[in-house]
Formats: C-alpha cells, structure tokens, sequence
C-alpha cells in the first residue's frame, strides 16, 4: 500500500527489494566501461549516435493505446530512424529493467520512476540529460518541477512527464447524496477530516460506504504529516528528519480513523488494496473520499461512473497543507546507449510536440509545459480539465519538492506497511511501532 510515486497508490511493492538486489549484484554494469561518466554515447558504429531507438515504459491498456498512438504521429514527423515500443505491467517492469541494466542491454529511452531515479542514477545507469544539448530543450519546463529529476549532485537524471500532487480524491455523487458538508479545503485540518469521514461512514452503512477506504500505511502520507511538521522523510541538508513523536502521531490518528469507523479495519484496507483500483471501493462507489497523486481521479472516475472532484491534504494547522509537486514519473536515456541523441529527438518529441500532447494528454501527469498546458486544454473533457486546473492552481502555493527517494530508501514503503500493520493489528503499540518506522529510516538516509 505504499506509494511511491504518483503513479498510484495501489502498486504492488514486493518488487522494489526485487529491483534493489538486482542492481546491487550487477556493481558495474559492464555497458557503461567504455562511456564516460553519465555522458552521450554516441555508438561504436560511427553514426553519431543515430539509430533505432528502443523504448520502454510501464502502464495498462490506457496508457499503451496513448502512447502507441503519439508514436505513430512521431513516425509520420521523423523518419530518420525507427522506434521499436517494449512496455509492461508495472509488477514485471523493475525486474526486467534491473536485468536488462546488469546485462548491458538496457533499452535506450526508459520510464523511470521517483523511487528508483537515484538509485539507478547515482549506479552512473542513466545519462546526464544535460549532456545532449539542443537536441533536447527542457528550458520552458517549469525549474521547480525540472529539478526533482537531479541527483544529489545536480545532475538532471530524469525529464518529468508530469506533475502528480498528493491530495484528496472526492466522490461527489456520494458526497451530495450524504447530506454531510465537508470543511472547506483551503482550511480544513485533520480532526475535522477524521469527524466528516466518521459521518459519512455512519450515514452510508447501510449501503456498505465508507468516509475514507484507506489510510496509514503509504509512504506518502508519513511524508505528507512530516512536511506538516516541519520535517522530512529523507532530508537534505539543512532539514530535519521526521521525529519519533511526528511518527507516532501519525499511527495514532490512523488508527483513531478505524476506531471511529471513519475508515475500515486494516484487514478490509488490505483486502481493498489486492482489489486493485476498478474493484476497490474508491473505484466501485463505495467510498467517498480517497488519497492519490492527483491525476489519478481519472481512472477512478472512469471505473465508477461517479462525478469527482479533487481536493486539498488536511492540515496539522489549518491552512498549512504543505502541497507538493512530485513527478508523476520521468523520461530517461540509458548512459550506455549508443542512440542517445536519437533518444533525445524522441524525448523532447513525446514531452514538446503538440500533437504528441494531444494524444497523450494527461495520462501520465499533468505536463509542466505552459505552452503544452495551453493546446491540450481544449481536448480534455470534464475529469481531465479538473486534474489539469487543481495543477494550475496549486502552483500558486506548493512548497519545494522534497529530495527523491535515495538508493538506500528503496525498501522504506514496504516496511512501513509492514510495521504500521503490525501496529493496527494490535501486534505492537504505537510507541515501538513508531520506534521501528524510525530506526528503519535512519538507516536508509544515504551517507553523503
């Protein structure tokens, strides 16, 4: 149930200790002895970097027809070489990308996401994005979104596709039916978020709804609750890791959630995860309120047939929401291509081209390109313009982007669920629980 990225909420996580073993058995990968450091390969062949391009991306059906379609415009546009598409569910994709990485056969343009960018990118796997030139032109991106794809060292690793913000998913249909008035979200806080819940569970049980279908065991809550705190998961220099106190009163209100029937047991969250989205509750019209990366009321929307809104997090302190641009995911370039450049032409292709955009949409996150923002506007239809005004809106107001997950907090969404399950299932108090959770950190914050 972690999250780790916009991508959902709803991603199986065993993978990530998966991915993290593979890359850590590969050590060098081979491909990359002969390139410089994270610079444009351009090919033993003599071509100057020109070639097919293979390219990978995670994603269900949706996302295949998109993207098959604005590959077939980039066709009809460039016919300088060919594109050869390799795509997966997202459960297979980190292990065969780890396996293709430790075998040198990586594909040339990659979906990367937030969780894996810097473990990849400090393993010297993918390109310095900067390294390429005018073939790929990000200076229109918006720099607060564009540097959430650096290193710790300021490489730029990864192009955002989009931009994803954790907020409040809210079923409308239910909500009026309810006869329950939220607080506003521009001041609302988290107690009196827990009593509308708990209202709205009361009011449907009879039609087996809840307030809110899960809460307390993702990634980007802890790290929602700290940035309330004025703390950080995984801090840069200068901020403050997220306390013992910080962590386990985000246990508690998590689980004063359950006791007050705002949201289900752990048992029944747990069952609602492996329901996947379009049979979880959220996604059959069983629960009115729901957590996720913004974009992601889409597909909600799509699978329950209901009116959606979005809304804004609960504040600690009214008002004090500590909104946040993340990446929905990123562009990358294998640093051992031998058709970088022509991943690039790719790249700046599917991220710039107006037509590409108005295939593509918003699928993958709403783009930080203004002028991109501009022509699909018209295209969109009622829950895709939603997602794309609540970006616009909220940009007025996010906080800095927190530092990408490091190499050494791979693993940090999977104990966290195990542990606050441990907790909710009476195996452990919130004090230990809260101990662990912090322990487990400690020990992934990297070394420099």
């Amino acid at each position: 149930m972690s999250t780790t990225q916009p991508e959902s909420l709803r991603r199986p996580s065993f993978t990530r200790r998966r991915t993290l073993a593979l890359l850590a058995a590969a050590g060098a990968i081979p491909a990359l002895a002969s390139c410089g450091p994270n610079t444009a390969d351009t090919g033993s062949g003599g071509e100057g970097g020109t070639g097919d391009v293979r390219i990978y991306w995670w994603g269900g059906d949706l996302r295949l027809g998109l993207t098959k379609e604005a590959l077939e415009i980039f066709a009809e546009k460039n016919t300088d070489f060919e594109v050869h598409p390799e795509y997966s569910e997202w459960t297979g994709y980190w292990d065969k990308l780890a396996t293709q990485t430790s075998g040198g056969d990586s594909p040339d343009l990659l979906q990367m996401d937030e969780a894996y960018i810097d473990s990849y990118g400090t393993r010297s796997a993918l390109l310095d994005l900067e390294s390429l030139g005018d073939t790929l032109d990000l200076s229109q991106m918006d720099a607060k979104v564009l540097d959430t794809g650096r290193l710790a060292d300021g490489t730029l690793v990864g192009a955002p596709l989009g931009i994803g913000i954790f907020s409040v998913g809210v079923n409308e249909d239910l909500l009026a039916e309810s006869g329950v008035e939220l607080p506003a979200d521009t001041e609302w806080t988290w107690e009196q978020f827990g009593e509308a819940a708990a209202a709205l569970s009361e009011w449907g049980r009879d039609q087996d709804v809840v307030g809110v279908d899960m809460f307390g065991q993702g990634a980007a809550e802890l790290h929602a609750w700290a940035r309330q705190s004025g703390e950080q998961v995984f801090p840069r220099e200068g901020e403050t890791l997220v306390s013992l106190e910080t962590i386990r009163s985000w246990l508690e209100f998590s689980q004063s959630l359950i006791e007050s029937g705002a949201a289900p047991g752990a048992d029944a969250q747990i069952e609602d995860f492996g329901a996947g989205v379009e049979g979880g509750r959220f996604g059959t019209g069983r629960a009115v309120l729901h957590f996720q990366f913004h974009t992601q009321v889409q597909t909600f929307a799509s699978a329950s047939g209901a009116t959606m809104n979005l809304l804004r997090l609960p504040a600690r302190t009214a008002g004090d929401h500590q909104m946040v641009n993340k990446a929905s995911m990123y562009w990358s370039i294998a640093a051992g291509s031998a058709v970088a450049e022509s991943a690039g032409v790719l790249m700046d292709f599917l991220l710039k081209d107006l037509d590409a955009a108005k295939a593509l949409k918003i699928e993958r996150g709403v783009t930080a390109f203004p002028e991109v923002q501009d022509a699909i506007e018209g295209e969109l239809d009622d829950i895709e313009r939603i997602c794309l005004d609540f970006a616009r809106d909220m940009q007025a107001e996010v906080s800095p982007a927190p530092r990408v997950t490091p190499a050494e907090g791979v693993g940090f969404g999977d104990e966290l669920t195990r542990i606050s399950q441990d907790f909710y299932f009476g195996n452990t108090d919130a004090a230990d629980a809260a101990q662990q959770i912090l322990t487990a950190l400690e020990g992934m914050q990297p070394s420099s």
